[in-house]
């Protein structure tokens, strides 16, 4: 069997049909025609109904058992995971734009099982789509051997091209802040009655860019600029292209250890300040697991000599941007948590020579910071403490090397 199992149905030449059935650039799926059940010694069958064919792509990780299933933009409107899963021997199911003009869907597997057979059949009447996988089981070394993401042109992102130093109409050079609002596609984030954390954080992302163009001597990207995925070795990718002087990770997660309310601001640690910091650092990290992100060759313990050596030197400057951060928000009424400055293992935050935070606005399992993360003039008064800490903190900054320097 191949590493990757590709079928592409083309079905725009099929004949007059496909227009008569006003078929689109996107397919949508068919709740009623999918489900992945257990077909006992058989193995397992995935049925995926599509109101047309499109072309996609299967493949296999380890570390864990994952299936993942590329396909040509699809809208997953509908689809109930409960009713989707029918069998134990998937554990887990995950589904949602992944990079821009295609989706993905990653099956988290309780055991080895490898494609045994696909097609994508189409109805050249109604012109819809059902995909067919029929898995069995397979050893460890099997799977492991075939197991692995493809590159490809055309199914994944670019490399991010390095964007120079700007600059304002005097010739000043500007602040370059990265914004990353946190997940995104496939990975939702924290979800609570009918909304996600990674459309709140995108619209508080955008609300902040704003405000920090408008306030000038601020150059701002970001690392996603709508619903599309975005891995965490990615995000720290397009910061060092982007040369940002700083970079901001925005999130509003859950924990239902303790009653955990209010803003707070993280900065990198091997060790967490408290267990809570902790279990959020493993809840934002396992977005790259469930998105179907090939972790085998990645390296979780950074032991390079000059990574360490930038890292410590680019601490108290993170530390004082923490600060900074912390108070102008506290100015603008918070409310904070009670411990507003926190450590933890965020991949996020490891690039080594970019002062880098992590701010929750707070949390989506506490009703009243819910609703303060839904009022935009509450969001209004976060931007500009944030706004305000950051003002604060590059001219402290200008100080503090300067004297560096002398």
């Amino acid at each position: 069997m191949s590493r990757i199992l590709f079928a592409i149905a083309l079905i725009w030449a099929l004949n007059g049909a496909a227009v008569a059935h006003d078929f689109s650039a996107l397919a949508r799926v068919l709740p009623d025609d999918s489900r992945v059940a257990d077909n006992g010694r058989a193995g397992v069958q995935v049925l995926l109904g599509l109101s047309q064919g499109v072309p996609y792509r299967v493949f296999t990780l380890r570390d864990p058992y994952r299936m993942v299933l590329d396909f040509q933009e699809v809208d997953w409107t509908g689809l109930d995971r409960d009713s989707f899963l029918q069998t134990d021997r998937v554990s887990g199911v995950q589904y949602g734009a992944y990079v821009p003009g295609w989706s993905r869907m990653v099956l988290e597997l309780g055991a080895p099982l490898a494609v045994e057979t696909s097609d994508m059949r189409v109805d050249p009447v109604s012109g819809k789509a059902q995909l067919i996988l029929d898995l069995k089981g397979a050893d460890f070394d099997t799977f492991s051997a075939s197991a692995g993401a493809p590159r490809q042109p055309g199914w994944d992102l670019p490399e991010a091209s390095v964007t120079p130093p700007a600059r304002d109409e005097d010739g000043t050079r500007l602040l370059r802040v990265m914004l990353d609002p946190g997940h995104g596609g496939i990975d939702p984030g924290a979800e609570v009655g009918g909304l996600n954390e990674k459309t709140l954080m995108l619209t508080f992302a955008r609300e902040l860019r704003e405000m920090l163009l408008r306030a000038g001597g601020y150059d701002v990207v970001m690392t996603r600029v709508d619903d599309q995925f975005v891995s965490l070795e990615r995000r720290i990718t397009l910061a060092h292209r982007a040369g940002a002087d700083v970079f901001i990770s925005l999130h509003a997660d859950i924990l239902s250890e303790g009653r955990a309310h209010g803003a707070a601001v993280y900065t990198l640690s091997e060790d967490a300040s408290d267990v809570a910091s902790l279990r959020l650092a493993e809840r934002h990290d396992r977005g790259d697991l469930i998105s179907g992100i090939d972790l085998s060759g990645s390296d979780d313990q950074v032991a390079d000599v000059l990574l360490d050596i930038a890292r410590r030197e680019t601490k108290p400057r993170t530390d004082a941007l923490a600060r900074a951060l912390a108070e102008g928000m506290t100015q603008q009424g918070g409310p904070m948590n009670n411990r507003p400055i926190r450590t933890a293992s965020f991949s996020v935050l490891k690039a080594a020579d970019i002062p880098s935070v992590l701010i929750e606005l707070g949390f989506l399992s506490s009703p009243r910071d819910l609703e303060n993360i839904r009022n935009p003039e509450w969001r209004t008064g976060m931007a500009r403490g944030i706004r305000d800490g950051l003002e604060r903190w590059r001219q402290d900054d200008l100080v503090r090397r300067s004297l560096i320097g002398q």
